[in-house]
């Protein structure tokens, strides 16, 4: 049933629909709500103890973030993800946060070094661990602080968006998993190039975009190889 899958994620009553859409995001993300479930008004009403308006404003936020799709007289459906979904995901992400890095190297401080630093830091505890999804909460993270820093308002909204859905394509194929040794290796020689004044910005670039172009054939070959649509 629904509600027991959305009870996994810690839902509150009495939210605003803000919260309702932030909560709904997260639990689509984890995997607790699944491609092809119907997100049921009268019991989402009932377990958030809210009116269908705020609800309504939520499905609307959740439209628009690519994560469920409304159908007229039906209801609201959780997106499911198809390969081409991922294939168009990975080669824009991948030009844009490589454009950020580069941006970002202009511009760059000790204390973003700092923070990337303390970051990296945090992914080779949780690949030591094996702890794959404490990795890509500091993964994500990391190339969140780069691309923050670039400053560039348009990349930084644009990535956001398409690095929530590139986390939602892995949480969905729970079996997927990338070599977080190897991964780790290219974010040091990320950071290496970021802090060091004399990198040329073009090898930046073209590392980080080269990062994500060698995930999305990873992801495929997997993909296609596990029998997944």
């Amino acid at each position: 049933m629904l509600t027991d899958k959305i009870k996994q994620s810690d839902f509150k009553p009495n939210v605003l629909g803000d919260q309702v859409a932030r909560i709904l995001t997260e639990a689509i993300l984890e995997g607790n709500l699944k491609g092809g479930d119907r997100l049921v008004e009268v019991e989402l009403q009932k377990h958030f103890g809210v009116s269908r308006s705020p609800l309504r404003e939520a499905f609307r936020d959740l439209e628009k973030k690519g994560l469920v799709t409304i159908i007229p007289r039906k209801g609201t459906f959780v997106k499911r993800i198809t390969h081409r979904d991922i294939e168009e995901n990975f080669p824009v992400r991948a030009t844009l946060e490589g454009l950020a890095a580069k941006e970002t190297h202009k511009k760059i401080t000790d204390k973003i070094v700092s923070a990337l630093t303390q970051t990296l830091s945090k992914m080779e505890t949780a690949a030591g661990g094996g702890n794959t999804r404490a990795y890509w909460k500091h993964h994500l993270l990391f190339h969140e602080l780069f691309i923050n820093a670039s400053g560039n308002e348009v990349l930084i909204n644009i990535l956001k968006t398409l690095r929530m859905h590139s986390l939602w394509y892995r949480f969905s194929y729970r079996y997927y998993q990338e070599d977080l040794q190897k991964s780790l290796t290219v974010h040091r020689e990320i950071l290496d190039l970021l802090k060091n004044p004399e990198s040329d910005g073009d090898e930046i670039e073209n590392l980080v975009k080269s990062h994500i172009d060698v995930a999305l054939q990873k992801f495929l070959t997997y993909l296609n190889t596990s029998g997944n649509p």
